[in-house]
C-alpha cells in the first residue's frame, strides 16, 4: 500500500509549486497528468538547439518581487523583452499602440497630436454602456485602430463578430504616448535560458510522477494498487469533475502549427508577429529562437490557429461571459463542499492567469491550507 498526503491532479505550473512547497515541509505528494509530459502549457522542448514552446509563446513578467525572486531560484532567465509587431494587409505596426504605431498610421510625431487625433476619433456613446465589443472599442480609440489592430484579431480569437461580443472583454485599451515598444509594463521580465520544462522538473523534485494518467481513470483504479491520498489538489476542468453534471462550461482552444525551416535563419526578425485581419486564419507567428537570442542555423515557426473548443480538445481560455460565469458559481457552490478536495488553477478556477499570477495563487494556497 502506498499513502500519500496529497494527490495533485495536474503537473503544470499551479501543481507543480503546490507540490514543491508541500515536499519542503516533509509531505508525499503524487502528481498525475493526462499529457505525456510534465509542464503544462509552458512546457518547452529543445530541437535542434532551439527551446521551442509547444503550446505557444509564453513570455514571464511580474510586477510580484516575491514571485521574481521564486522563479530566479530553479533557473536564470534572460533579458528578453517582448515587443511584438502586427501585420494589416501590406502595413506593419509596432505594438503595444504607442508613439511608433500612431507615427506609421497617420504620419504624426508628437503624444498631443495623437492626443488629439484619438478624441476626434473616438465614438460618442452620449453616457450610455456600449452594447458590445465593437462600440466599446469605437469609444475608445475610434475606427482607424480597431479597424487595422484589434477587430480581425479580436474575431478570430472569439470564433464571433466584435458586435457579438460582450463590451467587458475590453474594458480599457492601453494607448501610450511614448515612443516604447515593450508590451508589458512589468518591472520584471525574461525567458528561461534552459526553457521552462527545466523549472517545473525541478518543482517535482521529491514527488513522485505519473504521466498519461487521467484522474477520472486514476480515482476508479486506486485502490485496487493499494494508493491512498489524504487531500486532492485538482487542477483540471472544474466541470468535468462534477461529470458535467450542470452542464459544459465554455472555451476557447488554439491549434498549432510548427515548421522548422531548416534552410533559413531568420523567418520574421521578432518572436512574435500578429495577423490583425480575419481573411487570415491564424492570429500570430512565433519564431522561437527570437526569444533566447539564438544564432544557430535554421529556424522553428509556429503559427496559432484559435478554434471552438470541444470535448476532448485542449481548453485554453475560458468564455467569462454571463451564462458561463453564473454556471461557473454553481459548480463552485459543489466545490466548496467538497470534503478535502482543494481546487486550483485556471481550469480548475475558470479563470485565465498569467505565469505569475499562476505562482502566486499556488504560493497562497499552500499558505492557507498548512
Amino acid at each position: 500500500m502506498k499513502h500519500y498526503d496529497y494527490l495533485i491532479v495536474g503537473a503544470g505550473l499551479f501543481g507543480a509549486v503546490f507540490a514543491h512547497e508541500k515536499t519542503k515541509i516533509g509531505k508525499s505528494c503524487l502528481v498525475i497528468d493526462k499529457r505525456p509530459h510534465i509542464a503544462g502549457n509552458i512546457y518547452t522542448e529543445k530541437e535542434n538547439d532551439i527551446n521551442v514552446h509547444k503550446y505557444g509563446a509564453h513570455i514571464f513578467h511580474t510586477s510580484d518581487k516575491e514571485v521574481w525572486d521564486y522563479v530566479q531560484q530553479f533557473t536564470e532567465f534572460n533579458n528578453f523583452v517582448n515587443s511584438p509587431v502586427a501585420v494589416y494587409k501590406d502595413e506593419l505596426y509596432n505594438l503595444p499602440f504607442n508613439m511608433n504605431t500612431f507615427s506609421k498610421m497617420w504620419g504624426l510625431k508628437t503624444p498631443e497630436e495623437v492626443r488629439k487625433k484619438i478624441e476626434s476619433q473616438k465614438l460618442d456613446l452620449n453616457g450610455q454602456e456600449a452594447e458590445n465589443l465593437e462600440q466599446q472599442a469605437l469609444s475608445l480609440v475610434g475606427p482607424d485602430i480597431y479597424t487595422k489592430l484589434i477587430k480581425g484579431y479580436t474575431e478570430k480569437q472569439w470564433g464571433r463578430d466584435c458586435k457579438d461580443l460582450p463590451a467587458s472583454i475590453i474594458k480599457r485599451l492601453p494607448v501610450r504616448y511614448t515612443y516604447d515598444n515593450n508590451y508589458f509594463n512589468d518591472r520584471f521580465q525574461g525567458i528561461p535560458v534552459d526553457g521552462y520544462t527545466v523549472i517545473v522538473e525541478k518543482l517535482l523534485e521529491g514527488s513522485e510522477v505519473r504521466l498519461n494518467t487521467s484522474y477520472q481513470e486514476f480515482k476508479n483504479s486506486a485502490a485496487d494498487e493499494g494508493i491512498f491520498w489524504e487531500k486532492l489538489l485538482y487542477t483540471g476542468m472544474i466541470d468535468e469533475y462534477f461529470d458535467y453534471t450542470l452542464g459544459h462550461l465554455e472555451y476557447r482552444t488554439l491549434k498549432f502549427e510548427t515548421e522548422y525551416l531548416e534552410n533559413e535563419d531568420n523567418y520574421q526578425g521578432v518572436a512574435v508577429v500578429n495577423y490583425t485581419e480575419r481573411e487570415i486564419p491564424y492570429t500570430r507567428i512565433i519564431e522561437h529562437k527570437h526569444f533566447e537570442f539564438n544564432k544557430c542555423k535554421g529556424t522553428y515557426i509556429t503559427r496559432e490557429y484559435p478554434s471552438e473548443w470541444t470535448p476532448g480538445a485542449e481548453p485554453y481560455y475560458p468564455v467569462n461571459n454571463e451564462r458561463n460565469n453564473e454556471l461557473f458559481a454553481k459548480y463552485n457552490e459543489l466545490a466548496q463542499k467538497e470534503k478535502d478536495v482543494i481546487f486550483g488553477g485556471r481550469l480548475g478556477g475558470y479563470k485565465y492567469y498569467d505565469m505569475d499570477k499562476v505562482i502566486r495563487a499556488a504560493l497562497d494556497c499552500v499558505r492557507d491550507n498548512l
